[in-house]
């Protein structure tokens, strides 16, 4: 087994940026100062929340850092004895466990919410979550309508905007009422500039993976770059965190150092990744050499690598157009194959990998169907492998050794024959 160390400058960053998150959260359950707002990742209005001081708490970060550290397992199947079934979707079932454990995980306390705020962008299973949160806590709940994109244009309606807009009005009165003081229109310009900011560097981050070698592995590296883009977005610390990610980065592609002594592949990769075996998982391709240049599953939170940029003179309209257009679960899967074809011949990927995980419908639907168009119609090789993103039960890793191994053998074949 590999015994490359993955860990830099940047990751030891993140670990205390999201320490003092997490302090800060823990603070806040222990105090009961502040006012929390439990969210989504995807498509989310953290800018406004910001801005009246509500502190953002995400379940889905909390279930994934749960599954890291292995935590997930005993919180699952305490939701599932409450009568959750066992396909539902893993992160909703370690967040209940967590809930009804007293909300103190291994990281932090969690603070009590006094605003769920559901942004369903694509996936129906947020609706229910949160539903059943405001139902455990008492705490009032505000469900933002995002239509998903329509049309063939892949462009968000006028009309949807300015509904979208509508909501967010309605979310602000209410964010007045929870936090008792009126929006600070000049602290929202501020917090959308550092969000402005923080997008071009993710971006210009992200094009850096297209150098060969490619400086750091763009799915699983990008974990670490996420966790600070997610939870810190429009904070000062959060764009320091990208301004020092994006020097480091920039200087390994100036002494053409990349994440593998030896980079022999490149790869997309589709689907996130299984956290309880992240670790093991991430060996199985370096054994043979393989870095992923790009993900989708980096996207879920905003494609800003493909234009979108929060805008301080048009606040509303920009979260908004956020919310719709640009973030990966509420487009349609054609869109998703654009993504990555547009991935694959732009960063000059050699394979397709996808992970398809058991709990997650929004991601795992369709795959099948991808896999046959990209190896098919456009002969890429693809990889299609199973485990769950947050469930440990579902990973083995005999099999996934099995099944990667005998692909990258293909794949060196193939490049053995076309040299």
């Amino acid at each position: 087994m590999s015994t490359v160390r993955y860990q830099g400058r940047m990751h030891e960053f993140q670990k205390e940026l999201m320490g003092r998150y997490y302090a800060e959260l823990t603070r806040g359950a222990e105090t009961g100062q502040g006012h929390a707002a439990w969210m989504l990742i995807s498509g989310n209005p953290v800018e406004l929340v910001r801005a009246f001081d509500m502190l953002p708490v995400y379940p889905e970060v909390n279930a994934l850092q749960l599954g890291v550290r292995r935590q997930s397992l005993p919180l699952i199947q305490k939701a599932e004895e409450l009568g959750y079934s066992i396909d539902n979707c893993a992160y909703v079932k370690a967040d209940i466990g967590l809930f009804f454990s007293g909300l103190k995980a291994p990281f932090a306390t969690i603070p009590r919410p006094e605003l769920i705020l559901c942004n369903y962008v694509g996936c129906g299973v947020y609706l229910q979550w949160f539903e059943h949160l405001a139902e455990y806590t008492g705490a009032p709940i505000f469900n933002l309508d995002i239509p998903t994109v329509r049309g063939p244009s892949g462009r968000a309606r006028p009309d949807d905007v300015r509904y979208v807009v509508g909501q967010l009005e309605e979310l602000i009165a209410l964010c007045e009422r929870i936090t008792g003081k009126p929006l600070d229109q000049a602290k929202l310009r501020q917090i959308l500039q550092w969000s402005k900011e923080t997008g071009d560097l993710w971006a210009e981050i992200k094009s850096l993976t297209k150098f060969v070698p490619s400086p750091f592995d763009a799915y699983f590296d990008a974990v670490t770059l996420m966790g600070p883009l997610y939870c810190l977005r429009g904070t000062e610390d959060g764009l320091t965190f990208f301004r020092e990610a994006r020097s480091e980065l920039a200087e390994r592609v100036r002494q053409g150092l990349g994440p593998l002594p030896d980079e022999r592949f490149r790869i997309v990769m589709e689907g996130p990744p299984p956290w309880p075996y992240l670790r093991i998982f991430r060996d199985l391709f370096t054994k043979w050499g393989a870095v992923a240049v790009a993900s989708t599953y980096s996207t879920v939170g905003g494609l800003w690598e493909f234009g979108f940029r929060h805008d301080p003179d048009r606040p509303l309209e920009s979260i908004a157009e956020h919310m719709l257009e640009y973030n990966l679960t509420n487009r349609s899967f054609h869109q998703r194959y654009q993504q990555i074809r547009q991935y694959v011949e732009e960063w000059g990927a050699d394979a397709l990998v996808i992970h398809s995980v058991k709990s997650c419908r929004l991601f795992s639907a369709g795959q099948g169907d991808m896999r046959e168009y990209f190896s098919k119609e456009l002969g890429v090789p693809t990889l299609l492998i199973e485990s769950d993103l947050e469930d440990p039960r579902y990973f083995s890793e005999a099999q996934m050794r099995n099944r990667i191994d005998a692909f990258f053998e293909a794949l060196e074949h193939r490049k053995l024959v076309k040299a």
